[in-house]
């Protein structure tokens, strides 16, 4: 999977009749298969996290007007993409989608100006209910493939979701759990503090906690989304 991920970083950078952006990171670590071949074959031109002026760089560059996807960004170390350039892109016709971590972040942000938005992440920025903008963050390496040093809290969000459904958990320790992720900076939530965690709750212990980890790959919303996003092709429907 990791070999995948390199490979579609190295490939992916084609184009075709309309140019097609996307920014990605860590939401790409898991992609299957599948997704990575729909973005080869759609001939999207991969870019790293966007930051600060990568959107206005890249209208610069490109005369022809396409579509942007943005799926990650970079915020700590530098400013964050600002919404003046994606502004900027709306108004000379480009299509700018996001979705996942940074991008459904500026789509809920910006949905009423003409970004749209995909996935459960942006639907859950859209509910109404309080969720933060550092529930997608993460630490991650500064190269492709960018692997994720932590995990962000909405992937955490929905191990523990299962884990109540399941009956490993009750909803006071649920909340306990969840509390305590949410008061930490967001580089201290580590799969290894989740599972220690989890080995000393009764209910759960070593075994369950085993499980969960070595499954943990199916709860990384962040990058079903991405998947969802490619083999749905949304972009020829709207």
């Amino acid at each position: 999977m990791k070999l995948l991920v390199g490979w579609v970083f190295a490939c992916a950078i084609m184009f075709n009749a309309m140019p097609k952006f996307i920014f990605l990171g860590p939401s790409a670590w898991n992609l299957d298969v599948e997704a990575g071949a729909a973005l080869i074959a759609d001939a999207w031109r991969v870019l790293p996290p966007v930051e600060r002026g990568g959107v206005a760089r890249l209208l610069a560059d490109d005369a022809a007007a396409g579509m942007i996807v943005i799926v990650d960004g970079r915020f700590h170390e530098v400013l964050a993409v600002g919404h003046a350039e994606i502004r900027q892109a709306l108004q000379l016709g480009w299509t700018v989608w996001g979705l996942s971590s940074m991008g459904a972040i500026r789509a809920f942000e910006m949905r009423t100006v003409g970004m749209r938005g995909f996935g459960s992440v942006f639907r859950a920025f859209c509910s109404g209910v309080d969720f933060r903008d550092d529930e997608v963050a993460l630490l991650h390496g500064p190269l492709p493939p960018f692997p994720p040093a932590s995990e962000p809290l909405v992937h955490f969000r929905a191990a523990i979701e299962e884990l109540l459904l399941s009956g490993y958990l009750v909803e006071t320790t649920a909340s306990s759990i969840l509390h305590a992720m949410e008061r930490m900076w967001y580089g201290d939530r580590t799969l290894d503090w989740f599972v220690s965690t989890l080995e000393r709750i009764p209910s759960c212990g070593p075994t369950v906690a085993a499980t969960v980890i070595a499954e943990f790959a199916r709860f990384r919303v962040k990058t079903r989304d991405l998947s969802e996003f490619l083999l749905e092709r949304p972009w020829l429907t709207v």
